[in-house]
């Protein structure tokens, strides 16, 4: 008999779905069976069971990111589809389309107070864009249909529900009578441009300014040689957000990579001084690092019209794809011929890398994690997938990791959940098995569930055409962001008890599976470490012990980030000594080197 749950599985494939993370229970068991059924006759959709619901909503999130394609995952009822509500979140903030099926108890279970029977249309209300049970077989085409267009216009997650009972039900064709709905696949393109108006709108203010400066978000990928064309029609200079490092070369001089916090010095120097603000596909949230009202003359493109004007008073908002929008906007823009603007933040960016290189040759107890990711940036092959957690390790990665082109790279933006790091890294490797990927990850995520995910590589990597998966760990016993957080944000010391970390050998717990452990507990054994890592044709666990009382310096010091440290300082912090020592240490070398650039000195073009 040909089920509901049949019928969803090869409508999955007819939405091009390749790949489903999923963990079983009884509340989606049929749906299991079906996708059993299609694994054994050799049907284009793979199962992958990762350990845990919220790492399969993670693992959807994180292919929706690399691959610009719809995520899907699967859990059973209450339990499972309440874990993975942390994930879709992720997905929901971040923009990525999703779509999750969850299983329910029989429809005569509904509203009894069941067990595992509970409210989930209710309660997945607020993160999906669409939400629904299937009730009959003909309602089923709809439903799924609906999920992936919304998830796929609205960039957002969706979810599916289907009673158990209703999963084992005869599928039926839809037919022509009142209230059945016969649907299609297929979605609208997203490519979408404003009226011409618009964009001459665009060439006019672009066009009028002196000091263009471009902010682009994850939300211009696919447009890396639209808008580098634009700047260099500008003159502009070049921002990223922390999502959007992969859309701009590393190597592009006038890109000055983050803004605000785990930002640069020349990034905020743009925003302070330039007249035109061109924001591309990108909801940065920190807008106290961008120009004054009325400063700037702004501009912002965005696929998501709520995104629009709510981060800076621009004069266009422009609901449009940031490709074809730029592609219909260059013919219209007039070549900027003074580079000065532009030539003054290539410079700064040089001044600003030694700046960074000098604080992290600042010695640490045992090893300055500024120096790891140094290092690491080296040596990255061509199209590197790079990912990174919550916490002190996106201030490593944000400041010293520089993707070039070809590479990719992501992060948990705007939830910033702890853990995502060892699940977007596994999806990135099923998604592209052939490329190596580096997990960069600290010690309190990867004991949360990010060890957990040794036991799924372990068990697909075989399935891997390059087995060549690097998992770095900042080893520091410490929940160190929140640590500075404390100190920084509300004026409290470090309290032990939230933050200290039970420690964990970390090498020798991969290599209880096989996998290459490297301890690094001397800055002098980083480089012979990474490269052994590089060499490797397999998985390598790097467990790096750094100092946690390194500083995740601002680009900026503001007198309120000053003077809760000190507060903090002041009411008893218990690594007081050593984050003084380690702060002054690292604002002396970032002095000494600005003093340097400014004199030119150790530049090539001294001067007498």
């Amino acid at each position: 008999m040909y089920t509901v749950s049949d019928f969803v599985v090869d409508r999955l494939i007819a939405w091009g779905v390749q790949r489903i993370y999923g963990y079983p229970g009884d509340g989606i068991g049929a749906f299991d069976g079906a996708l059993g059924r299609a694994d054994r006759a050799e049907k284009p959709l793979t199962y992958i069971r990762p350990t845990h619901e919220e790492l399969c909503a993670l693992m959807a999130t994180a292919h929706a990111k690399f691959t610009g394609t719809v995520g899907v995952c699967a859990a059973t009822s209450s339990p499972g589809a309440f874990h993975m509500i942390n994930g879709l979140y992720d997905a929901k903030m971040d923009n990525q389309p999703v779509v999750a099926i969850v299983g329910q108890q029989g429809l005569a279970a509904l509203g009894t107070d069941n067990q595992q029977e509970s409210n989930l249309e209710r309660t997945f209300a607020d993160v999906a864009a669409f939400v629904q049970t299937i009730v009959t077989p003909m309602q089923a085409q709809v439903v799924i249909d609906k999920a992936f267009r919304v998830a796929m216009t609205q960039l957002q997650p969706t979810v599916i529900i289907i009673p158990h009972d209703v999963q084992s039900m005869k599928m039926e064709e839809p037919t022509k009578e009142m209230w059945v709905a016969r649907s299609s696949v297929g979605a609208p393109s997203t490519a979408l441009t404003p009226p011409e108006s618009e964009i001459r709108k665009m060439a006019e203010i672009l066009n009028s300014g002196k000091k263009v400066a471009m902010l682009v978000g994850h939300g211009a990928n696919g447009a890396t040689d639209e808008l580098l064309a634009v700047a260099e029609k500008t003159g502009a200079g070049v921002v990223t957000a922390l999502r959007g490092k992969q859309v701009v070369p590393g190597d592009v001089p006038y890109h000055t990579q983050q803004l605000g916090l785990l930002g640069s010095l020349p990034s905020l120097n743009m925003m302070q001084a330039c007249d035109t603000l061109l924001m591309l596909g990108s909801n940065y949230p920190y807008s106290q690092f961008l120009p004054a009202t009325g400063q700037a003359r702004g501009i912002q493109v965005d696929l998501r019209p709520s995104h629009l004007g709510i981060r800076y008073p621009m004069e266009l908002n422009v609901w449009g794809d940031v490709k074809s929008t730029l592609q219909a906007l260059l013919p219209h823009l007039v070549q900027q011929e003074d580079r000065s603007w532009q030539q003054t933040i290539s410079d700064g960016m040089k001044d600003w890398d030694k700046v960074l290189e000098a604080v992290a040759d600042v010695t640490a107890d045992p090893i300055n994690p500024r120096k790891v990711f140094i290092e690491l940036n080296k040596r990255l092959p061509d199209h590197a997938v790079v990912t990174c957690d919550a916490g002190t390790t996106a201030d490593w990665y944000g400041h010293h990791i520089r993707l070039q082109r070809g590479m990719l790279g992501d992060l948990s933006g705007l939830l910033a959940t702890m853990v995502a790091a060892m699940p977007y890294a596994v999806a990135a490797k099923f998604a592209f098995p052939e490329r190596c990927v580096v997990c960069t990850i600290g010690d309190g995520a990867f004991q949360m569930l990010g060890m957990n995910e040794l036991i799924t590589i372990k068990k697909y990597m075989e399935q891997w055409t390059n087995k060549q998966f690097i998992i770095l760990i900042m080893h520091n016993d410490d929940l160190t962001q929140v640590s500075w957080e404390m100190r920084t944000e509300d004026g409290n010391p470090r309290w032990t008890g939230s933050q200290e970390l039970q420690t964990l050998d970390y090498a020798a717990y991969a290599q209880m599976f096989g996998f290459q452990g490297i301890k690094v507990t001397n800055p002098k054994e980083i480089g012979a470490a990474l490269d052994k890592a590089f060499a490797h044709q397999g998985v390598t666990l790097l467990d790096v012990y750094v100092d946690k009382n390194v500083p995740p310096l601002p680009s900026h010091i503001t007198a309120e980030f000053a003077f809760h440290t000190a507060a903090a300082l002041i009411k008893g912090d218990p690594n007081e000594v050593a984050v003084v020592s380690e702060s002054a240490k690292a604002l002396v070398a970032e002095s000494v080197q600005k003093v340097k650039n400014a004199l030119h000195i150790g530049t090539g073009d001294d001067e007498d």
